[in-house]
């Protein structure tokens, strides 16, 4: 299988990933300890496990979920290009969470072991490391906030401005849609409603002509409309490194 070079890197072309010095890039090459492809419904990473690796999402799209004690999942976050995977494993030895490839992936691998050599050599991109964290837990407040705030409306419309504008940022919209491969249980799970009044909110919102999530593609014809309705501000993704 061909490997892709830190310095091909088709995720860099985007700028909501920050830039990398030539330095850097080679430093990255000898930290990637390969590739893994993997195939839609693979669980990646178990909750409770430990794990050696870490990785870049370089292609695909996934889920991050936890599973409760009567069998069902609360979904944590949806997976995109970029994002960095296992980090909580990495150091601290295992995960809370699982995460399982929703469609075929491309993920980068590191060893967990060589992050030392991350923090030893590149202090900015071991700070990235923190600022990636913070990010995560400034998601789960947010997320946490519109569990316990916003109507099924709001919350429906605050998950899909999101996801909707963070596809949109690693170039995965074309002809005004973005792909939405995750099931309605998925969002449901995730924003803490039944899946009847998932789908009824979804409805409405097509229906009033705010979002089409239709042959999973999703498309949002006037975000500002929709993020009036969810009473969110629209904001678009803060820039991030890429690990």
């Amino acid at each position: 299988m061909y490997k892709v070079s830190c310095a091909e890197c088709p995720l860099r072309k985007y700028e909501i990933f920050e830039p990398f010095t030539a330095e850097e890039i080679a430093f990255m090459h000898s930290f990637k300890a390969g590739e893994l492809v993997v195939e839609p419904g693979t669980t990646v990473m178990m909750e409770g496990m430990p794990s050696p690796q870490l990785y870049t999402i370089l292609e695909g799209l996934g889920v991050r979920y936890r599973t409760l004690e009567d069998g069902e999942r609360q979904v944590i976050n949806f997976a995109l290009p970029g994002d960095l995977i296992g980090l909580q494993a990495a150091l601290m030895g295992e995960m809370s969470h699982s995460f399982e490839a929703t469609t075929d992936m491309r993920l980068c691998v590191f060893n967990k072991n060589d992050l030392w050599r991350l923090f030893q050599h590149h202090p900015q991109r071991s700070y990235d490391l923190t600022w990636l964290s913070a990010v995560e837990e400034h998601f789960l407040g947010e997320a946490l906030s519109t569990l316990g705030r916003r109507s099924a409306v709001e919350r429906v419309g605050w998950a899909l401005l999101r996801v909707h504008a963070r596809l949109r940022a690693v170039g995965l919209e074309s002809n005004g849609a973005v792909p939405m491969p995750w099931r309605q249980r998925d969002l449901a799970d995730a924003l803490g409603l039944s899946l009847v009044h998932t789908n009824k909110t979804l409805q409405k919102l097509r229906a009033d002509n705010l979002a089409q999530w239709v042959d999973g593609m999703l498309s949002i014809p006037d975000p500002f409309a929709l993020a009036q309705v969810a009473s969110v501000d629209l904001e678009a993704p803060q820039r991030r490194p890429l690990i």
